[in-house]
């Protein structure tokens, strides 16, 4: 039975409100207020992007084997390119590269693959990353075993270093973190106490005042003939330190749980250390997740203060280049790729830690 009405397809949306210009105007031109800081960020942008790009990129010069090399106006990346040795590897032998470059490698399998939802073993090889790869690094690295040469520590320099330094200090600050953080609460005052004071002393002193102990005060409380090389002084000391941050931040993630779950898992019958382990844990580490990522980029960047006790890292490498008669005002180039290298990092961290805050739903969109 014809009723009079025909059907009226489903029109699509207007142009202005999809693609590109609808994102613009949803996100750059949807207020006054959002104009005008499109217009002032444009400025800023066509000001000092292109002399920038100038600078770094189209004037600059790549190849080279001295200063001299360098005749245009713009960057002198020559100098980078002489010295990568120097700022990746340190001082470490030149025939032994390929330890450090192994060490590189197995570091980039076990870590890449956790960017990528779809790769089917990223819990397996989060695993080896935590607790095979330090091992196997230090096995490399170290050498004096299976006919390796053993190279000491002292060689250890540059990008190696910094690395190695900001590894084991995360590795070994969120465990040490975590049982502070559960002592501090704990109802046995002797734990508490201990905790507590533990926390409250080393969050009282400065990392760089932590370092020059660890490095000269250190080996004066040691029985006579014990000692401990300087790397492993500093590591002990980076550690201490940044686990005393991270019970606090773990903490706050604990007193945001209600303590009636604590109370309901008793009442089960489930013993302390399986409720957290089960329940409480990983609720409180989820919500904490940006204080986590947050210390562990802070000790990445204090890594830098190892230079007060004889420790070359990667910004300690440049600086002493630059000083070099031979390379004259080239101090830029040397910063901007220290700052660089630790960009990538930090934002490297960063990216990853907004993914697992996704893939665990936390609320945080941002």
């Amino acid at each position: 039975m014809n009723t009079g009405f025909q059907e009226i397809k489903d029109m699509p949306p207007p142009a202005s409100t999809t693609g590109a210009i609808g994102w613009i105007r949803q996100n750059l031109l949807s207020s006054p207020a959002n104009v005008v800081m499109t217009v002032i960020a444009t400025y800023l942008i066509l000001s000092f992007l292109p002399p920038i790009l100038d600078w770094a990129l189209f004037s600059a010069d790549f190849f080279g084997t001295s200063q001299d090399d360098c005749t245009s106006s713009g960057a002198c990346w020559v100098f980078i390119n002489k010295r990568l040795d120097l700022f990746i590897y340190g001082f470490y032998p030149s025939e032994e590269y390929w330890r450090v470059d192994l060490v590189f490698a197995f570091l980039a399998i076990t870590f890449v693959p956790q960017f990528f939802d779809a790769f089917p073993y990223k819990k397996q090889f989060g695993i080896i990353a935590l607790v095979v790869l330090p091992v196997v690094a230090g096995v490399l690295l170290l050498g004096g075993s299976f006919g390796l040469a053993e190279v000491d520590t002292n060689k250890w320099g540059g990008l190696m270093l910094t690395l190695v330094l900001a590894y084991v200090g995360i590795v070994a600050a969120l465990p040490i973190g975590i049982l502070l953080a559960l002592g501090r609460q704990s109802e046995m005052p002797v734990i508490r106490t201990i905790c507590v004071c533990f926390i409250e002393l080393w969050r009282g002193v400065p990392l760089i005042s932590v370092l020059f102990m660890a490095s000269v005060m250190l080996p004066l409380f040691l029985p006579e003939g014990m000692n401990f090389n300087k790397l492993l002084r500093a590591l002990i000391g980076i550690v201490m330190f940044q686990s005393a941050y991270m019970a606090e931040v773990v903490r706050g993630g604990l007193q945001a749980i209600p303590k009636g779950q604590s109370e309901a898992a008793s009442a089960l019958g489930i013993s302390y250390w399986k409720s957290m382990r089960l329940i409480i844990l990983p609720q409180a580490l989820k919500l904490v997740i940006p204080g986590i990522v947050n210390t562990f980029i802070a000790l990445f960047k204090d890594t830098t203060l190892v230079l007060i006790i004889g420790l070359l890292d990667i910004l300690a490498s440049v600086q002493s280049s630059i000083v070099d008669p031979a390379w004259r005002d080239v101090s830029t180039e040397g910063y901007v790729f220290a700052a660089f290298s630790f960009w990538i990092f930090c934002f490297s961290i960063s990216r990853y830690s907004q993914r697992l805050e996704r893939k665990l739903n936390t609320g945080h969109k941002n």
